[in-house]
């Protein structure tokens, strides 16, 4: 069951996550969309970057680990609350320990914590994720109540082989054994939907599994060949924003699907490098929009 968090005129959100100068990717995909959706984002970068890491070479980075233990001793310091607090990208156990404090710290019962298991995608790991990390991320998502991996970051979770071939039934039996872990919500992304006869292009699915009711849910839609980094911040970003909102969890699901594709539809017919991400800048008015049309469906 999802949290209803109403203790401020406006949500106020803890933004965990990696900041890059150039490319739309983490926190200045996070921050936009949250503050579209009339959220106020309070960023902790847990890195600085010249670029994000996808696609482009000779970059610079800045860890950020003793900033963010100051910045959280100085927000903890002031009493300040948040009605979520939700991470992304963390460079290092370290970070991880931190994040785990800042939560113990802050939480009350109707904070809502997301955790984006950031360590990878189609089956590799991203470059600064290490085997300790993987490690350590099993044991940090038992603090969220909510979790976002893709499948390649559901199998590492789970110390499954990953597979081209993992299909949507093996991610429906790992749903409650990732619920196992801790988070209440679970939330596997990029799932392969079965083809359909007569399409021409594949489908992928968002399956969600929640624990108070062993329920499932699924939201489809049509698998478009471009890959920018981002989508899957830009995914959880809403997913968040929409439950501190007052949406049910299927229709944030719905919406997040939405956007995250419409934003993907919207940059793929121009000629841009696909490592500049989205062209969120065109698509962010749409979130103020209410979903026209559901899709979302109870699966189990």
């Amino acid at each position: 069951m999802v949290k209803k968090v109403v203790r401020t005129a406006v949500p106020r959100v803890a933004a965990i996550n990696d900041l890059s100068g150039f490319g739309r990717a983490s926190l200045t995909v996070a921050i936009p969309i949250l503050s579209s959706m009339e959220v106020q984002a309070c960023p902790i970068p847990t890195a600085v970057l010249s670029t994000h890491t996808t696609g482009f070479k000779d970059y610079c980075i800045v860890d950020m680990t003793d900033f963010m233990r100051d910045c959280v001793s100085h927000w903890t310091s002031m009493g300040l609350t948040f009605d979520a607090v939700y991470s992304g990208f963390l460079g290092s156990p370290q970070q991880m320990d931190i994040v785990t404090d800042f939560v113990e710290s802050v939480r009350r019962n109707d904070t809502l914590v997301v955790i984006d298991p950031v360590m990878g995608d189609d089956g590799k790991t991203y470059g600064p994720i290490t085997d300790e990390m993987v490690t350590r991320m099993r044991s940090f998502v038992g603090i969220a109540d909510i979790i976002t991996p893709n499948v390649t970051e559901a199998a590492f979770l789970l110390d499954e082989p990953y597979s081209k071939n993992i299909d949507e039934q093996t991610v429906m039996d790992w749903l409650p054994r990732l619920a196992d872990m801790g988070p209440g919500i679970v939330v596997v992304t990029s799932v392969p939907s079965p083809k359909e006869e007569g399409r021409l292009s594949g489908r992928t699915s968002v399956l969600a599994y929640d624990r108070s009711d062993e329920r499932v849910w699924k939201v489809s839609c049509d698998y478009i060949p471009a890959h920018y980094p981002g989508t899957g911040d830009s995914f959880t970003s809403v997913l968040v924003g929409s439950i501190l909102k007052g949406d049910s969890l299927p229709l944030a699901l719905d919406r997040a699907v939405q956007f995250t594709t419409l934003a993907i539809r919207a940059t793929f017919g121009y000629r841009i490098h696909p490592r500049e991400g989205i062209l969120l800048e065109r698509v962010l008015d749409t979130l103020r929009s209410p979903v026209v049309m559901s899709s979302y469906e109870l699966v189990k």
